[in-house]
């Protein structure tokens, strides 16, 4: 029988949204380090936002900010926070990976679609409204108090909904922002969307889609 959950709970930034700090990144630095070295910068770039996060709650803008200066220092290059600002300030432009309206108005109608995303409540509305499906219930990190992986953020959203891990289906991209956690919470059901961030592994038992299009077949519409 095919698991049809109460909410399907969804990472935003990467899984949905086409989270562009790489290119944010080489468009601000990689005429300075060149091909080679951008590509160093940039996974450390990702690495020090993801440590950055761990810690205590503070502003999004903080966790670029301070993410960045760390990637500069390791990287020899000169730190300017206004680059950070700017690097902050386009996050709420990007749209979604383009499997994903269709992908989501194909559920949409039969299951309440919820975003739990490592974001401030002033800039996610403007990437929610370019998903082109509606999103029943959208619940940040902002106002979880803790960003993913953090327990605390899965938490939050299990109160709001009034529902617990048995009732949902949980679908990222990252397995250490989401997925390891959700599978330490007890969400049996999982879905890795397969963009290319990380290696598959299997231990945390999901489904494996490619893209979002293939995610109505995993819930039988």
């Amino acid at each position: 029988m095919t698991f049809r959950p109460k909410f399907i709970t969804f990472d935003c930034h990467g899984t949905m949204i086409n989270f562009d700090m790489a290119g944010a990144a080489r468009d601000f630095f990689g005429a300075e380090l060149g091909a080679e070295k951008i590509e160093i910068f940039i996974r450390d770039f990702s690495a020090y936002r993801l440590d950055e996060v761990l810690g205590a709650w503070k502003p999004y803008a903080e966790i670029v900010h301070n993410a960045l200066e760390r990637t500069c220092k390791r990287n020899g290059v000169a730190f300017d926070a206004a680059i950070a600002a700017k690097i902050y300030d386009r996050v709420p432009t990007w749209g979604p990976h383009a499997d994903v309206p269709a992908g989501l108005a194909k559920i949409a109608p039969h299951i309440p679609l919820v975003a739990l995303t490592n974001s401030m409540n002033s800039q996610i509305p403007h990437n929610i409204e370019k998903l082109g499906a509606p999103i029943a219930h959208v619940f940040t990190a902002e106002s979880a108090g803790a960003y993913k992986p953090q327990m605390q953020a899965f938490e939050y959203m299990f109160d709001q909904l009034g529902c617990g891990p048995d009732d949902i289906l949980h679908v990222s991209s990252s397995f250490r922002y989401d997925l390891m956690t959700a599978h330490d919470l007890g969400i049996k059901n999982k879905v890795w969307v397969n963009r290319g961030h990380e290696p598959a592994t299997p231990f945390y038992g999901y489904t494996e889609v490619k893209d979002v299009s293939e995610l109505p077949g995993v819930v039988g519409l």
